[in-house]
């Protein structure tokens, strides 16, 4: 999860992408695209089915969204659920709120143990982040409740490369981690595909300053390769800076094929292939 400017917040939706289908969003966030309740979902869901997205994940990023993740993924087959603790709110996960996510990741639809990891960048700049020390612990425990519960580790790294490796291989990795948002260079995405870890690619792999990611993103076999929105942010270009959400899925796609030199259609194909088999997703698919 990013931070989005109010700027950005004021900006036009983009239009509605040419359709290209099957698509799978791995990681959205639907509460933070302004849905409060299940007609809500249904809109967001029905407009991204439109140009072809079948399901979303919608993760959570503190327990309040948590609950409504799983709340949401109950409203709507095509909706499913991860939930964690952000890195940057490690402080709250006290042994009351570790007691809820363990209840509430062992819920059918929820799919996957995230967003968890480390954030080196908001350390100092975000009030109330918290530090380096404390995000290590909470990534070490949602390691652990990944590997109790048999479901995908789901992580978010920023600035953050070598410390996350080193927690991984201090309390040794899951069967199933994903990369969400990869936003670093070749040497990392060498060294995750090596470990047969899966990276998720948003609509950064767009942007004009990212050339280390494209680089990254041509290292990524089919099968260890899925696509996101991270709506409401992260919205790919040419509408960066514009509210995100999971119907814009399809640009992102298009962007990434023009980087790989591969058919945008056989990446929709193999990512929600992929995504199918790291979630276990049921009934989505037809």
């Amino acid at each position: 999860m990013w931070a989005v400017s109010s700027s950005a917040q004021r900006r036009e939706p983009p239009p509605l992408p040419e359709p290209l289908s099957p698509l799978i969003d791995a990681h959205t966030h639907l509460d933070a695209c302004g849905a409060d309740d299940a007609d809500d979902v249904r809109v967001i869901l029905d407009r991204a089915e439109g140009v072809g997205v079948r399901a979303v994940v919608t993760i959570a990023d503190d327990l309040d969204s948590a609950r409504w993740a799983v709340d949401a993924a109950g409203w709507d087959d095509r909706v499913y659920a991860a939930v964690a603790l952000h890195p940057t709110r490690a402080d709250a996960l006290t042994g009351e709120a570790r007691a809820e996510i363990e209840r509430l990741a062992e819920h059918p639809r929820v799919v996957a143990i995230g967003e968890t990891g480390l954030d080196l960048y908001w350390p100092g700049r975000l009030e109330g982040c918290a530090d380096p020390a404390r995000q290590r612990e909470a990534f070490a425990w949602h390691i652990d409740l990944a590997k109790r519960t048999g479901k995908p580790l789901m992580i978010h790294n920023r600035d953050a490369d070598a410390d996350v490796l080193d927690v991984l291989r201090a309390e040794g990795a899951p069967e199933n981690v994903i990369f969400h948002c990869f936003s670093s260079d070749a040497s990392m995405a060498r060294t995750c595909v090596d470990a047969g870890w899966v990276l998720s690619l948003s609509g950064t792999v767009s942007f004009k300053n990212a050339r280390a990611l494209r680089e990254a993103a041509r290292l990524i076999p089919a099968e260890q390769l899925l696509v996101e929105t991270d709506a409401p942010f992260l919205t790919p270009h040419p509408y960066r800076g514009a509210p995100n959400e999971p119907y814009c899925l399809p640009y992102t796609v298009r962007a990434l094929a023009d980087v790989v030199g591969r058919p945008a259609e056989a990446i929709a194909e193999e990512s929600s292939a992929t995504a199918v088999r790291m979630y276990g997703l049921a009934g989505c698919w037809s």
